[in-house]
């Protein structure tokens, strides 16, 4: 496989909704590279707050189960949820794995206790440490051959998922990220226009 340069493998992740069963690397070079983003991915005040879950095979399964479960009890309509089982089904379950992203509270609140002139800040940080790292995953994916998407059934599957796999209680679920090689390309993308986008002064 011929290596792709960093702005090659951002320009290439996208959000792919058809994943198949299938993986480029093994198991444990998957494993690789959520360490390898856990050890260098940059977090607020180096908290490393970020807690990352690999689900494969039926755990991976699973989760998307027990997604179908929860939002059936709260889809009133029986039409309604067949298009979203018919979603999860051919989007989510049918990929290779998910990976669940948290983000550890006990770790912020540490940090709000030890600075609290930031006290209100240290919750946004989490979140903006939680998304460098679901790029930098979804970016290295894209690196190795994976297709992924981001989604957010969190709060609805929190708890089931706690009690399943037997997460922290401090931990809380930001994003799933489903991940298998794709079986179509994504649809175009559309572009902002950067005018309206990027400010540049140089008074050089």
């Amino acid at each position: 496989m011929i290596p792709k340069n960093f702005r090659e493998t951002l320009k290439n992740r996208r959000s792919y909704y058809h994943l198949t069963n299938s993986s480029p690397i093994s198991d444990e070079s998957i494993k690789e590279i959520l360490e390898f983003a856990l050890l260098h991915v940059p977090s607020a005040f180096n908290s490393q707050s970020t807690r990352l879950v690999l689900l494969l095979g039926e755990s991976h399964r699973k989760l998307w189960d027990i997604t179908k479960q929860v939002l059936q009890d709260r889809i009133s309509s029986p039409e309604v949820f067949v298009k979203t089982e018919a979603k999860i089904n051919e989007s989510f379950a049918s990929a290779y794995g998910t990976i669940l992203f948290y983000e550890d509270l006990s770790v912020v609140r540490k940090l709000q206790e030890t600075f609290p002139t930031y006290r209100e800040r240290f919750p946004i940080w989490a979140q903006q440490t939680s998304a460098m790292h679901q790029l930098a995953v979804w970016s290295m994916l894209e690196e190795v051959g994976f297709g992924a998407s981001l989604q957010h059934y969190n709060p609805l599957i929190d708890q089931m998922v706690k009690d399943e796999w037997n997460i922290a209680e401090d931990w809380e679920l930001v994003a799933q990220m489903p991940f298998g090689i794709p079986s179509q390309l994504p649809d175009n993308k559309e572009y902002t226009s950067l005018d309206s986008r990027l400010l540049f002064f140089c008074d050089r």
